[in-house]
Parts: structure tokens; sequence; C-alpha cells
């Protein structure tokens, strides 16, 4: 409810009030300025605040402006002002305290800060001397008591302001407070022996920085610092954290701290929009960097997340379409306690509460469009009744507490606490002081001061300091004038590691650019299923996105490696996750099993069909004449050549395995062997007429046929050192097909299972060869020639066998091997009897003895 309130009263506004550094430019009161604002109080503290700058453009004599602002350039940091509105609130907290210095009030000098060194020093001796012509060592204020000088937020100004006070000692002040950035030069007590850091000091502030980067997974970041010790002194702590997390940069830019820093031609090289980095982080106090936040804000760069270590001061953005460069950054403070008090006193201010703040009207007369007196520049009754600075746009007052009010409130506590302890201590030493006088010496004043700073009677205040805690805020500034800053998270240092930082990402609002978490990387997300590798001649931030390997997987973003599935998976077509192989093998109800058992069956049932034609006419010519017995022993083999192509097909075994390649070398030893009597018995046949006993002694005792006998024993011993040496067995091949675990019967001894083949291919060149000496003998019942071109396609088929299989994996190999047995064996079935059916099937005529007689006898009186 508080939210939407807010929000529908700062949309007019933002879209009614101009940009304050050239507003109502024709009121002269606007531009009169008066250098500082008093209270009176028996203690005064000095205030040195910058709420104000101004640039002329001609060569004017300070005392003429009010007669030139026309040509001058004049800008109020109404930002700032909360500075003045803090410092109030806690000294008249502290005049309302009566059990803090009692009977005893403190009052205040603000002075404004300018830009210069120069004029930052006169407003110093202007406090000092009381006088706006001084003179160096004169002074009109003998009677007033100053306490202490509060000074920020640059720690320059501090340190000038400083080097100034400590060369006047006694009787004037010399303690100096700074409420801005903790900075290591100030720290020293040789060089500011008497200036005193209220704000913890920003030894975490990297790490906390750096583990937004990493929550976000920013690794590619660009840097804009201040130029100077604390820029570098960052940059050094920013650059080791980065290192150690594996996060680079892509811009560092150091902002000096001169006037040029304001000059727009000074930014024209800088190129922050053209970096590939979409966050950048930027360091340094609200004044020596507002020429770049200046320049941001012009350029409505919406596509860069800002990571910031201070609260900006906005005020004097120009609006572009509702749009502000500034929406969606982090800013990361330090943590303090909440003061509900101070919202209701901004509540309660007003320019007539306030008479002498010179500051307060113009604040009404840009917020609440009231006039100035035309005799005196003061406010006229034309107001609205009920103006309050809670309506006001928090880009110009915040009601919170920032880190930097927090600190002008605690060091105001802290000078009074100081005080009182002091005046306790005179109290009981010097019972004759009158209560209401206090009487202190810059020394002593030092003393006590330094004993409050190490929290020695305020550690309820100070013991929030010893804790490495940051609030992490995020800025919504859209419509522009919105101006929230919104806590998102928290990093503590003392939490376990991996719980330093917590945040609430649904909280943030990205720049308007962004509909979600914004990338900032030099390489593009390498989604699962990919790996980064690094880059050549790059930082190590930069990769390449490159796929996994085959069977390897990576299932999360940007992965430096990929994974190995396990023997029993394999990876998908994404490569993002291992799946179950599934077993393949040649199985019976495969379409190519099924089609390999069709054609087994179908040959040996044709093979048993030629047997059954031979058995029936084994008293004809044809039959007799080649051989009925070694025929039948030839065809039967043949129908184990083909049956044995089944132990090929199925889910394999140990048994089948052994069975598959014995069977296979003995029934082709066998089928060979068999051929190779018929080629040599078709050789004697012709031969016997010869004279010779040796010849008609091997026809009488049918030599020929112990030959099938002797090559099948062979054959039968080369298996049996085969099973006796390294036997065929079960295995798995994993790796071969994807996505499938092959269960193949591993050959055992590549040699011995060689040898078989080279046995089987040696028989057949032997009958080759006997074919091959009988080619010019009578073809009447010479079988030769077929015999030849059966033994030709068996030792093709098996010399093209062996490359062809050991090209192969998985059913494809186990089916190139069966196809060979089919081949081989159709050969020999078709080669040595097809010829024989068609004579006895189809010419029946031709298979007689009268045939024969005639043929034979032509073929004798046929003419040379």
């Amino acid at each position: 409810m508080c939210v939407n309130r807010i929000f529908y009263v700062f949309i007019p506004w933002s879209m009614q009030i101009p940009s304050l550094e050239c507003a109502f430019q024709y009121s002269e009161c606007y531009f009169r300025l008066k250098e500082n604002f008093h209270c009176e109080g028996d203690v005064v503290i000095g205030a040195f605040f910058p709420l104000h700058t101004f640039y002329t453009e001609k060569k004017t004599a300070h005392g003429n402006l009010m007669n030139d602002y026309k040509d001058f350039y004049l800008q109020y940091k109404f930002k700032n002002y909360q500075f003045v509105l803090a410092l109030v609130f806690a000294i008249e907290e502290i005049n309302r305290n009566p059990h803090l210095l009692p009977n005893i009030t403190l009052g205040f000098d603000v002075y404004n800060v300018p830009y210069t060194e120069k004029n930052t020093l006169m407003s110093t001796l202007i406090w000092l001397t009381g006088q706006r012509n001084f003179m160096p060592n004169y002074n009109c204020r003998m009677n007033r008591k100053s306490a202490a000088a509060l000074t920020g937020t640059s720690w320059a100004t501090s340190a000038q302001i400083g080097t100034l006070l400590q060369l006047y000692k006694f009787p004037q002040v010399r303690e100096i407070i700074f409420f801005g950035p903790t900075d290591p030069i100030l720290s020293d007590r040789g060089q500011f022996s008497s200036l005193y850091q209220m704000a913890p000091k920003d030894t975490s502030l990297s790490l906390a920085m750096v583990s937004l980067l990493l929550h976000f997974n920013w690794s590619w970041v660009g840097l804009l610092l201040i130029d100077d010790h604390k820029g570098t002194q960052i940059l050094s702590r920013l650059r080791e954290e980065m290192d150690r997390n594996r996060i680079c940069l892509a811009l560092v830019k150091m902002i000096p701290v001169t006037w040029t820093s304001l000059s727009s031609t000074f930014w024209k090289n800088l190129k922050i929009h053209e970096s590939l980095a979409n966050v950048f982080i930027i360091y340094g106090d609200t004044d020596s960097l507002q020429g770049l936040m200046d320049t941001l804000s012009q350029q409505l760069i919406t596509w860069k997340v800002w990571i910031m270590s201070s609260q900006w001061d906005n005020t004097k953005h120009a609006d572009y379409f509702l749009l502000d460069s500034f929406h969606g950054s982090l800013i990361v403070l330090h943590h303090h306690e909440e003061n509900f008090e101070f919202s209701n006193f901004i509540q309660t201010v007003n320019p007539y509460k306030y008479p002498e703040d010179p500051y307060l009207p113009k604040l009404w007369y840009v917020l609440f469009n009231c006039s100035f007196s035309k005799f005196d520049c003061q406010l006229l009754e034309n107001c609205q009744p009920n103006a309050s600075l809670e309506f006001s746009p928090t880009t110009l007052v915040d009601m919170n507490m920032s880190e930097e009010i927090y600190n002008i409130y605690i060091s105001v506590y802290a000078v009074a606490h100081t005080l009182h302890e002091m005046s306790l201590q005179q109290c009981q030493m010097q019972s004759h002081i009158k209560e209401e006088e206090v009487v202190f010496f810059p020394w002593q004043l030092h003393h006590f001061l330094r004993k409050i700073h190490k929290g020695d009677h305020m550690s309820l205040e100070w013991k929030w300091r010893l804790i490495e805690e940051y609030d992490v805020f995020n800025f919504w500034n859209f419509p522009k004038g919105l101006g929230l800053k919104v806590k998102v998270g928290t990093f503590s240092l003392n939490a376990p590691q991996g719980q330093q930082l917590s945040l609430s990402d649904h909280m943030i609002q990205w720049p308007t650019r962004f509909t979600k978490i914004p990338q900032s990387a030099c390489y593009s997300t390498c989604w699962p299923g990919f790996r980064r590798a690094s880059q050549k001649s790059r930082v190590v931030c930069c990769y390449d996105c490159i796929p996994c390997p085959d069977n390897e997987i990576s299932n999360d973003t940007d992965a430096d490696r990929c994974v190995r599935c396990p023997e029993t998976h394999f990876s998908n077509t994404e490569k993002n996750n291992c799946l179950q192989k599934s077993m393949s093998f040649l199985a019976y109800n495969d379409p190519l099993g099924m089609i390999l058992i069709t054609i087994a069956l179908c040959f040996s049932a044709f093979t048993l069909a030629v047997l059954a034609v031979f058995v029936k006419h084994r008293d004809t010519p044809i039959v007799k004449a080649n051989n009925r017995t070694l025929s039948y022993i030839l065809l039967m083999t043949l129908v184990a050549c083909f049956l044995c192509s089944l132990l090929f097909i199925g889910h394999p075994s140990t048994a089948t395995c052994i069975m598959q390649q014995t069977t296979f070398g003995i029934v082709f030893s066998v089928a060979l062997s068999t051929v190779l009597a018929k080629a040599i018995t078709v050789v004697m046949a012709f031969k016997v007429t010869f004279p010779g006993r040796i010849m008609r002694w091997l026809m009488v005792s049918r030599a020929p046929n112990y030959i099938i006998p002797v090559c099948t024993l062979i054959q039968i011993v080369l298996c049996g050192i085969y099973l006796g040496t390294s036997p065929p067995f079960l295995d798995q091949d994993p790796y071969s097909e994807p996505g499938h675990i092959l269960i193949i019967c591993n050959k055992g001894s590549a040699v011995v299972f060689h040898c078989i083949l080279g046995y089987l291919c040696l028989l057949a060149l032997g009958s080759c060869i006997m074919a091959f000496l009988s080619r010019n003998l009578p073809d009447t019942f010479n079988e030769a020639k077929f015999l030849s071109f059966s033994m030709q396609v068996f030792f093709c088929v098996w010399v093209t066998f062996l490359p062809v299989y050991h090209s192969t994996k998985g059913k494809v190999m186990v089916a190139m091997q069966v196809f060979s047995i089919f081949a081989s064996s159709a050969g020999i079935l078709g080669f040595i009897f097809a010829p024989k059916c068609y004579i006895i099937l189809l010419r029946p005529d031709r298979n007689s003895l009268h045939h024969i007689r005639d043929t034979a006898y032509s073929r004798r009186n046929k003419p040379l």
C-alpha cells in the first residue's frame, strides 16, 4: 500500500519537475547564495557539506554574483541537504535528552563545500574567523566554543580541512570527524592526528560485490573507479577476488578527480555502451564521480547493470521518456540500524519552522511551486498548507536514513558523549566550576573523543561497526521519478561459507531492456550437451562451446568437461543424458533373422529334394556315372551346411558359440573333401585305360573315398586345437553400435580361426586344380568343369568374406557369415547338381544307355 501511494504521488512530479540544474532560471531569489546556516548553542559543531556548486561563464567577482546571476550556472544538491536534516535531528534529540549534556546545548554552523580546493579552504577560514572578508590569524569569535568539525563526503575535502585546522591549536578547534567512506590516508595518525572516521572499513566490500557476480553467473565485468589511492586499492582487491573466482575484467577505467571529468569531451573515448559486458561496478564517492553519473544518465544506457557502492545524487538528470539509466542498479551499502524517528522528523520540516535555513525555501520553491517575495526573498503565504517533504520524490529527499546520514547521526552523538564525559570529569576535579559552564582544551577533547571512538562508552552504538555486514538495495526508477531504494538482500562475512549472500531474486527489477536476469560473459552460454573450451590468446573467462564427443554428456550449463556414460548406457542425440543400452543380437524374430531362417530352410528343402531325385533315379546312367555314394554324401553334407547357419541366429550362448565355428568347419570340410574325391575320381576314370598297375589298383580299391575321412580328420584336429587353446566365448561389445550392447561370440584365437578358413580354401583350391587337369577329357560323363565352377565360387566367396567380415559389426557381421555359408553351399549345389537334375527330370531321353552310345559313336567318326 505504501509503495503504491508513493508511486502515484511521484509520477506527476516526475513528469512536471524539470531538470534542477536549469530550473527556475528567471527567479533571482533562487540564485541568491548564502554560505552558512547557524544555530546557537553552548557548544557549536561545524559542518561542511557539499550543498551547491556554481560555474561562471566569465570571470566575475564573487561579490557581484547577485547582479550577474544569469551569467553563471548554479546547481543545488538537494539530495545532500539530508545531511543538514540529519545534523539538526541529532542535535535537537540530544538537546531534549536530560541525561546527556544536561544544562548544555549544542549548536551548529553549516557551510557549503564547493568543488574547488580554494573555496573549501575559504569556507573553513570563514568558520574559524567569523569574518566573510577574513584575515588569517584573526578571530572574531573568541567567546564561541567550537567542539569539532564534521566533514564529508570526499576524503580530499576532509584532508584539506584537517590540514588547515591542525595549523591552529589553542584556542581554536582541531578535532575533525569524517562521515564519508573510510579512507586509509585519513587513518594516518602522523598526518591527521585529530581526524576520526565514523564509517566502518570497506575491507569486505570487494568480497560482497564478487559474491553478487557469482550469484548471477556474471563473469565478464567492467570497472569504473575513481583515479586515486582508494580506487587503486579497491581495484587490487577486486582483481584478487575475481581471479580467485575466474571472473574477468572487460574494461577498467580510472576516472580522474578533476574538473575535466565534468566535461562531455572527456567521455567521448570511454565507449561504455559498446562494451560486451552488461555489468559494471562503479566505485567512488558521490562528488568525485558526478561527471560520470551525469554522462551515463544522458546517454540513456538501459542495457547495463550498475553495481554501485554509493547512493548517487540523480536529481539533476534529465528525463527521457520516463526511462532512467540507473533503473535496476544494485547498491551495496554498510548495514545500519533504522531510525524511524528520523522519518517523523522530516515530515515536520518546513521553511517556517527553520527560517534561518537558506535551502528550505528553495526546496519548497522547487517542489510546491511557492513564490518568493521580491523584497526579502522570503516565501509568501501562498504555499500549500499541508506541504511536507513526505510527499517529495525520493530522488530529492529520502525518508529513511542512508549510510552517510547514519554516520552523521552517530558522529554528532560521539561529540556529545565526548563532551559529556569531559564535563563529568571536570565536575569531579573542579567542584567550584559552575555546572552550566564548559571549559575544555583541544587536547582534552581529543583524549575523550579517542576513547569514544574505541567504543569505551558507546558500545551499543559502535557494536555494528565490528560486524562485516552489507545491505543490497535495488534502485527502482521506472517510471522516472519513482526513486525507490528497495532492500533485496544482505551480505554477512560472519555467516557460514556459501551462505554469506542472501538475496530475494524475485524482488529485483532489472534495467528496462531485460525481461530476465541479464547475462554478462564473453562467451555464449554453453548449454547441456556442450562443454567450455578456452580460446587461445584470450583471457581465462572467454570460451568456445564444443559439443561433447560420442558417448559423453554434460547435463549442466557451462560445464567444464563432458562425462563419459557407463558401458551399459549411451548418450542421447542432445548429449545431455545417458540412456540404457538395449541388447542387440541377430534374433529369430528380427526381420533379418527371419529372412535368413527362411533361406536356410528353403535351401535345405531343395537339397533334400535333389537327394530324393538322385535316390529315385539311382539306376540311371547319369547317376551311376557320377558316383552315387559321393553324390549322396555331398547332398547330405550340403543339407547340414545350410542348417548349421541356424546356429548363428538367436541369443548366443557359450555352447552355441563353440558349435558355430566347429560345426561350420567340420561340415564344410566334409563337403569340400567330397568334391575333391569326385574330382579325383573323374580324373582316374579316364586314366584307367592307360597301362599301369597302380592306377587300376586305386580304382579297384576305391581309394578316392578315403580322401573324405582323412581331410575331415585334419579339420577335426584343427578344431580340437582351437577348443583346447582359445575357444570361442560369449562376449559383449558396448562400443561398436551406438545405443546397443552387442551380444557376440568372440572368436577367441584369431589365428586358429583363420587356419580353419584357410584349410577350407585349400581344399577348394585342390578341387580346382584337379578339375583343371581334366579339362580336355571327353565330357559325356565328365563333370570336371562343373566341379571347377563350384570351387571357384566357393573360393571367391570366402576370400571376399574375410575383409567384409572384419569391416562390419553386430548383426551385419553375423549375417555376413551366414550369407557366405549360403552362397558357397548354393554354388556347390547349383553347379554340380543342377545340370544333372535338368537331364533327369526334363531330358530323360538323354539319360539312357542308347543315347550315350550314339553320342560316343558320333564323336569317334567325326572327321578331323
